[in-house]
């Protein structure tokens, strides 16, 4: 997309119907400060997207409104209304572009619910995406930017794709040239922490002395830039939310343990949990770890994605 930014419907056909695909995110630095004035905590993070995707198509209809539904991952427990974020986005694009709403949206998640991904953020960017081409609306990066940071702190991320460094309360992005691919195995469990718990887990464990802000994000950086093998990058992971998420359900420790045991080089939950991902050498051990995940059991189901890829507005 060019700078150029126009809030009105191009007078290009309009789409019938559009499909976007949309990855998941990880944060392998989450650097987490004390908490601001506002409420949000002060975020030193490094984020990059997986191949772990959602998708969703939005097409017309001939009644009025935003109609919502789900299938995979959350079907039957995600809200289907204005409380769901992808639906606020079309709302909110539909208001840029000065368009009457008038439109089903379909998200096929296969990014885990309230597992530190941000799935929900990732639908969000897509629905953005996907509207703005149904309605023929011309939107420029900086705009674009700006609505979805209205939506939350992961979404103009979730555009992108890719590496980058995010500051403030993660909205503020500086993108990384990472030149490597890295791969993961992707743990879900039936857990669930929401993140204002996990964030106000953090702020109790600071008040005793456990833990503190890694802000420096500069040595993960300069790996991602250089391309290292994962072994040099295992060692650089870092998550100020681990310990929260670990104190809150601790039956995270076994599963991270295990992966350990069955030769991850490294077990780092993602985001506020409770996903834990386990990171290979390549393409081969990831496979061979997933199987062996698998047969050890704990985990409610297991993924394998590569990182990093493009978002849907790259």
């Amino acid at each position: 997309m060019n700078e150029q930014s126009s809030g009105q419907a191009a007078s290009a056909v309009r789409s019938a119907a559009v499909t976007v695909d949309v990855p998941a995110k990880i944060n392998p630095h989450l650097g987490v400060g004390d908490a601001r004035a506002d409420g949000y905590h002060a975020l030193s993070t490094v984020y990059q997207s997986i191949s772990l995707y959602d998708t969703i198509t939005v097409e017309r209809r001939e009644e009025p409104g935003i109609e919502l539904s789900v299938s995979g991952e959350g079907a039957g427990i995600l809200p289907t209304c204005d409380e769901n974020l992808a639906a606020r986005a079309a709302k909110l694009m539909a208001i840029y572009g000065g368009v009457e709403p008038a439109v089903r949206l379909h998200l096929n998640k296969r990014i885990p619910v309230a597992g530190g991904l941000a799935g929900g953020s990732a639908d969000a960017a897509a629905a953005l995406v996907a509207c703005s081409r149904l309605w023929g609306i011309e939107i420029g990066d900086a705009e674009l930017h700006r609505l979805a940071a209205g939506l939350g702190s992961d979404v103009p991320f979730c555009l992108k794709g890719g590496t980058a460094v995010g500051s403030g309360r993660g909205e503020e992005l500086r993108h990384v040239d990472s030149l490597g691919t890295w791969h993961w195995v992707v743990a879900t469990t039936d857990m669930q922490i929401s993140t204002p718990e996990c964030f106000k887990e953090v702020d109790r464990l600071r008040e005793d002395g456990i833990g503190r802000f890694s802000s420096d994000v500069e040595p993960i950086v300069q790996a991602f830039e250089a391309g290292v093998g994962a072994e040099e990058l295992a060692h650089l992971l870092v998550n100020d939310m681990e310990a929260a998420a670990v104190s809150l359900r601790p039956q995270l420790a076994s599963l991270m343990h295990g992966g350990l045991a069955e030769g991850a080089l490294a077990a780092h939950v993602s985001g506020s949990g409770p996903t834990v991902l386990f990171l290979a050498s390549d393409m081969k051990h990831s496979v061979a770890l997933a199987r062996r995940l698998r047969m050890r059991g704990g985990a409610r189901s297991i993924h394998l994605a590569r990182g990093p890829v493009p978002g849907p507005a790259a």
